[in-house]
């Protein structure tokens, strides 16, 4: 009998251990501050989206497009891009807007992952197979065939346009063939597969897994490895890890320390021999090492000549649309943007090479870090548009807002976004969703 007690209390010790460890190993967050973030994440992709786009390809290198832009060229005329034609929606290169009654048009930047985000919703599920990868992929993206034809610039004749570039345009394709991801990535499918496409794709995935960046991967890695392999399905990763991480940075730090880190963690996943974990520690010691910080030029010259011109650390440049060249000039405007969103896009904007998707990638990340409220208060904008036409460029989407121009508001894309979580963090981190509290319980392991 005392054996039996002494037993019945040694269990109820440890019992009441493991629940002490438990609390230790877990995070709270509160899903009402994340939804506020995550409608910060969607304005700021559209507005640096839509600002990179001005920039789009005007200065990749070539001896017909030297000198690059500098700080000087902010806020004067643009530059016809290297296909030879302006963009329609600004002819001077500074911040772009749009305003209540004005959708936020969808680009590659944001369609695809709205496709993700939808996709996760219909099957109401954490993790999409390849299957629901590929049917969702050859239901809303229109083929070079059947895509509709689009006056995509203003001194342009209209001309059949799927809004699909590089590697995605041949993924697609080998899914039509039949070929499901990660097989429409393998180089001996797609010789694209190191283009910069899944960088842009893939970030909200680690929104979807706050804190825990292991999910985050897991649940990115299909969606990644559609389109990418090798050096640039890793500097995915990255993106993806800066997002996850993004719930855990350490909120007393500045935004410029935030950033920091979250670079310094990312990092960690670039395996050490691969040519862009080089980039990263060149770009990051050139930051370092430059005494004026506003000479954020010095260190994306730098970059030109080291790896454009002189291919460096085994890089081969052939492509202004590569996942390394591309993924050096996101560091330059991460860098030396130092956390500030604004002077992070207009870097960015500047930079040259393939401008929007780096702007949209760090106007998403510092969005959310800042939050809706603060993307508004950064811009000093008070008439900024809330609404998102998906069909713009993509297909077969409900129309959420029957009333108004665009499918969706970035309010409800936002709230919507809470429910993915919310399966995620059940079933892909045995966490638990605290509706009394409002807020998520994720073990840290």
């Amino acid at each position: 009998m005392n054996l039996n007690l002494s037993a019945l209390f040694f269990i109820v010790l440890l019992n009441s251990l493991n629940c002490n460890a438990t609390e230790k190993d877990t995070i709270k967050i509160s899903r009402a501050d994340y939804q506020e973030k995550l409608h910060g994440f969607w304005l700021g992709q559209n507005i640096a989206n839509w600002t990179g786009l001005i920039t789009e390809m005007d200065k990749v290198g070539t001896p017909e497009t030297m000198p690059f832009y500098t700080d000087e060229d902010w806020g004067s005329k643009d530059l016809k891009a290297m296909w030879g034609e302006y963009v329609p929606h600004s002819n001077t290169i500074d911040f772009y807007f749009g305003n209540k009654g004005e959708p936020w048009g969808a680009d590659d930047d944001t369609d695809i992952e709205y496709m993700y985000h939808y996709l996760h919703e219909k099957h109401q599920t954490s993790l999409l197979t390849a299957e629901q990868i590929r049917s969702g992929w050859l239901s809303h993206i229109y083929s070079e065939n059947d895509a509709p034809f689009f006056n995509k610039f203003p001194d342009s004749k209209p001309q059949k346009d799927n809004f699909l570039w590089e590697s995605n345009q041949q993924a697609r394709i080998l899914m039509e063939q039949g070929l499901l991801p990660p097989f429409t990535s393998e180089p001996e499918h797609n010789k694209k597969y190191m283009m910069i496409d899944a960088q842009l794709t893939t970030e909200i995935f680690g929104l979807l897994a706050p804190v825990r960046k292991d999910v985050a991967l897991k649940i990115a890695h299909l969606p990644i490895r559609t389109s990418a392999k090798y050096d640039a399905q890793w500097v995915s990763e990255f993106y993806v890890v800066m997002h996850s991480l993004a719930s855990k940075v350490d909120k007393s730090l500045s935004l410029q320390a935030q950033t920091q880190w979250l670079a310094q963690q990312a990092r960690k996943q670039l395996p050490d021999k691969s040519t862009v974990a080089k980039m990263y520690d060149f770009v990051w010691q050139s930051y370092l090492q430059n005494v004026d910080k506003n000479n954020w030029e010095k260190t994306r010259d730098d970059v030109y000549q080291r790896y454009q011109l002189n291919k460096a650390d085994g890089y081969d440049y052939k492509d202004p649309f590569e996942a390394g060249i591309n993924f050096s000039a996101s560091l330059v405007s991460l860098f030396y943007g130092e956390g500030d969103i604004k002077r992070t896009i207009q870097i960015g904007s500047l930079a040259g090479w393939d401008s929007d998707n780096p702007t949209a990638t760090w106007g998403g990340l510092l969005g959310f870090m800042i939050g809706y409220q603060g993307v508004i208060d950064a811009f000093e904008q008070d008439n900024l548009s809330d609404t998102y036409w998906i069909h713009r460029t993509r297909r077969n989407f409900p129309d959420r807002t029957p009333k108004l121009l665009g499918e969706d508001t970035l309010t409800e894309m936002a709230k919507r976004g809470i429910d993915i979580v919310d399966r995620v963090v059940i079933e892909q981190m045995s966490g638990k969703v605290d509706h009394k509290n409002n807020q998520w319980v994720i073990p840290l392991k």
